[in-house]
């Protein structure tokens, strides 16, 4: 049995542990409703978005062409040239979080030569990078406290990309919340976009359009499918850093809860070694005095 100056120190030990673990927890609790509440504020602009593109497709008939609708049928599938944007957390303390989005992407991508990876994510992209996937190095953005701002540089990039050729189709990876207990990893088509995908995502009880588009149609879908594509990386940065918040959460009350229950089983060892300690020095006085009476 460990003396009891070793037990003390092991309890305190757990102890500080488990402070640190309480405290990543509340921390995390606090982000996560920070990040649903800038998520919620924003919503309603990007169903408008989404709401005008639609008004746009209906104005135009089946027969409207547009760049960023342009699905390149030139091009066959395993050449085209595919960009995905996989976004990890910057730090570990998550459980499988990191792990679930890393192996989604590894096994999406196969053995597709011509895929481009652009990482948000310090984790991400040190293990992508690791393993000599085709990784854009340049593209340097955090995990931590999205905001639009960041949303935006990272659309730019892509849309700038995919108008350009370099990319033929593009993709995010993310982790999104199914409730509060749960999430998943989701991949999502960017672009191109497909009518379809659009006419899924409006709500037809509360769709009703009455737009009037100037100068065209097609300078109109200039402006609003880049913010559209905007409105989508920033919700899923929010959703994942959601996810990744409320992943921490419950490890850290899994680590507490832990740490509480060896506290519990090493007071009862201290109980124990105490108790056997005055036992034995009560034994030793008795002893002394019966040999004096002697």
């Amino acid at each position: 049995m460990a003396s009891m100056k070793e037990i003390r120190s092991r309890i305190k030990g757990v102890d500080d542990i488990m402070k640190i673990t309480n405290a990543m927890y509340l921390i995390s609790s606090t982000k996560v409703k920070k990040a649903r509440k800038s998520l919620d504020a924003t919503a309603p602009y990007f169903n408008k978005m989404q709401e005008t593109i639609l008004d746009i497709l209906n104005h135009c008939g089946e027969e409207f062409e547009h760049k960023f609708f342009d699905l390149r049928p030139e091009v066959a599938g395993e050449d085209k040239k595919r960009g995905y944007i996989v976004i990890t957390g910057d730090k570990g303390l998550c459980g499988a979080y990191n792990h679930n989005v890393i192996k989604m992407t590894e096994q999406t991508i196969g053995d597709n030569k011509h895929s481009k990876l652009y990482v948000v994510g310090s984790v991400g992209r040190s293990y992508f990078l690791k393993r000599g996937y085709n990784v854009d190095e340049d593209f340097l953005y955090a995990a931590a406290d999205p905001t639009f701002y960041r949303a935006r540089s990272v659309a730019e990039e892509v849309v700038e990309a995919f108008e350009q050729g370099e990319l033929d189709e593009v993709y995010i990876i993310y982790t999104k919340m199914v409730t509060s207990m749960s999430a998943e990893p989701k991949l999502i088509p960017i672009l191109p976009l497909h009518r379809a995908d659009i006419e899924e995502r409006i709500d037809d009880e509360e769709y009703q359009s009455y737009a009037v588009f100037s100068p065209t149609p097609e300078a109109v879908m200039d402006m609003v499918v880049p913010n559209y594509v905007k409105g989508i990386v920033y919700g899923a940065m929010v959703q994942a850093f959601c996810s990744e918040q409320n992943a921490r959460m419950m490890a850290m009350q899994s680590a507490t809860d832990s740490a509480q229950e060896i506290i519990t089983d090493l007071n009862l060892s201290y109980n124990r070694a105490r108790q056997a300690a005055i036992t034995q020095e009560i034994t030793e006085i008795v002893a002394g005095a019966n040999s004096l009476k002697k």
